[in-house]
């Protein structure tokens, strides 16, 4: 399975969850309209959540990096 990005950003899909959350806590929609926007809603958590997920790999992945002891002298160091 290949994984694919998000066809929005994270910033894009936050937004639109915010909207589709306070659509649906403003009530007065039909239920198949609730249902169509609880199902849009779900998708747009997965997508923010997929950014997230991304975005803790590579902090672990840096932050690793950062306290793997270097094999190579640093800079001035005696060989």
């Amino acid at each position: 399975m290949t994984e694919e990005k998000p066809e929005l950003s994270y910033e894009q899909a936050r937004d639109e969850l915010t909207d589709v959350v306070r659509r649906l806590e403003a009530g007065g929609l039909t239920l198949e309209e609730s249902l169509t926007l609880w199902q849009r809603g779900e998708k747009l958590a997965g997508i923010c959540e997929e950014w997230l997920e991304g975005a803790r790999a590579r902090l672990a992945a840096a932050m690793s990096e950062r306290a793997e002891p270097s094999t190579e002298p640093a800079e001035g160091a005696p060989f």
